[in-house]
């Protein structure tokens, strides 16, 4: 199936669940291409590896960590070397319409090694296609892309970057700034395990943040860096907005009351973040969404919100992607070597369930169904004011207010 038809097959689920009227239609898609459209987590369309040199890396002998690096690497630059690739990668951000993505651009856990790759390989993309799409540094280039037609990556990690020697708390928080200077805006606190930071939503913890942890959430408040605390604990997330002095986030969760989920917030978590000023985005992954597991699930999260904190407080955070699938190349045998479960992905029995991995309602939460967010939005009967909100305004509110109103340098 080639991207075109991919992208028509899932709107077309989309529309079939939604059953909007031509008049709620017709106002969603042009709302929806007037707006600043701002996934407040997500991924940039990506490719597939390109299974013939997986392969010859396998018979020269690369260990796991080697291959795992290699798939990375062509998963988030094969479609620059390929004209098939490319076409379906501007196809799917056409079909979104979305401006910017706050892009997953650091590997989850503190190791900057690892952090820096992600960084490095999405600023090589956008170097190369920066007539197309480029990294926004700051919000107003962000606004300069919607006016240009261009598109754009904001970078976030999974993580804080700490060098993790321990010789003093100024020297393990001195990474914050390099990263801000790379390009960062923003960074969960932890991911789903406990770290030194704090604690994961993974944990069977009621822990929050530690000591240091209230370090880092002040040094992220003065160099700019956004405070995630998606993966984090309850407490942790309270925690850190009880000290933060700049608008917090959870970037890509749900509501507890409507799923309880680790990756879900509870009212009193939310009502935290809320009023530090920011906001919460709502996730693309069924079992976090609960209910139907579909596009009306995402919908009925966000109107959760609206109705009991009001439009100022939500986005759309995806954590989904678009899979370039359109390669030439025939797929090889690769040697595969049964594997540990990673120590980061740390999730409770039943995170993933399988009345929530059913095609038809992956497919109506398609990246690039992000146009049909907005329809569902007008279907709900949410003002146009509100939209604009919810699927772009209030993350570009937040970008604006945790910019630092000085500079200020380490040590500082």
């Amino acid at each position: 199936m080639n991207a075109s038809d991919r992208i028509e097959r899932d709107k077309q689920v989309g529309l079939k669940i939604l059953e909007p009227s031509q008049k709620d239609l017709d106002r969603g898609l042009e709302l929806h291409k007037e707006s600043i459209v701002f996934d407040s987590y997500g991924f940039s369309p990506t490719s597939v590896p390109d299974s013939g040199v997986l392969a010859e890396a396998t018979e020269a002998g690369a260990w796991p960590n080697e291959l795992q690096d290699l798939t990375e690497e062509m998963s988030m630059t094969r479609h620059l070397t390929d004209p098939i690739g490319l076409k379906s990668y501007k196809e799917a951000w056409k079909a979104s319409g979305v401006t910017c993505v706050f892009q997953n651009a650091g590997q989850e856990g503190n190791r900057m090694d690892r952090i820096i790759k992600r960084h490095a390989r999405f600023t090589h993309v956008t170097d190369k296609l920066g007539d197309f799409v480029f990294r926004a540094a700051f919000p107003k280039d962000i606004e300069n892309a919607k006016q240009e037609g261009r598109h754009c990556l904001y970078f976030s990690a999974n993580g804080v970057p700490v060098p993790q020697r321990w010789d003093t708390v100024a020297e393990e928080l001195g990474f914050i700034r390099i990263f801000y200077q790379l390009g960062c805006r923003m960074m969960h606190l932890t991911y789903n395990r406990w770290n030194m930071i704090g604690v994961g939503c993974g944990e069977d913890s009621t822990g929050g943040l530690s000591d240091f942890g209230r370090e880092v959430v002040r040094e992220m408040n003065q160099v700019g860096v956004i405070i995630d605390v998606a993966h984090s604990s309850l407490q942790t997330g309270i925690d850190a907005a009880n000290i933060s002095e700049k608008p917090m986030v959870a970037s890509h969760s749900s509501c507890w009351s409507l799923k309880e989920h680790c990756r879900a917030k509870t009212d009193e978590v939310m009502r935290a973040i809320f009023q530090t000023g920011g906001y919460m985005g709502i996730c693309c992954i069924p079992s976090f969404l609960g209910g139907t597991g579909d596009i009306i699930a995402l919908l009925d999260h966000i109107d959760y919100i609206v109705k009991n904190f009001g439009a100022d407080y939500v986005a759309i955070g995806t954590d989904v992607g678009y899979r370039i699938q359109t390669y030439d190349d025939q797929p090889k045998n690769v040697q595969s070597q049964k594997l540990r479960t990673a120590f980061r992905s740390l999730w409770p029995e039943n995170s993933f369930t399988p009345e929530y991995q059913q095609s038809w309602q992956i497919q109506s939460l398609a990246w690039t169904n992000w146009p049909l967010f907005t329809v569902g939005l007008v279907q709900r009967g949410h003002s146009d004011d509100d939209i604009r909100k919810i699927i772009g305004g209030n993350v570009m509110r937040v970008a604006k207010a945790v910019l630092p109103d000085k500079p200020s340098f380490a040590f500082s």
